[in-house]
């Protein structure tokens, strides 16, 4: 009887906590990565990582994952 009662949290299956999990949690994951990493990195200019910014915040799931593929290769080290 235990064992179905920590399947069953707050009215939520097992099948239902991993769809939660692979539509909310790991975009929200992707997209925190990808705003701290283009705060933490450096860009050839201001103008480039305004606009990842934008990109990211605007269109969170695929926006970040266009960052995390294209725009990781291209900041500028210092």
């Amino acid at each position: 009887m235990k064992e179905n009662v920590l399947l069953y949290l707050s009215g939520f299956g097992a099948s239902e906590i991993i769809v939660m999990f692979m539509f909310v949690a790991l975009p929200a994951v992707l997209w925190l990565w990808a705003i701290i990493d283009l705060v933490k990195r450096n860009f050839a200019d201001n103008a480039t990582k305004v606009i990842w910014a934008l990109v990211i915040i605007f269109i969170p799931f695929v926006g970040s994952i266009l960052y995390l593929v294209v725009g990781r290769s291209k900041p500028v080290n210092s």
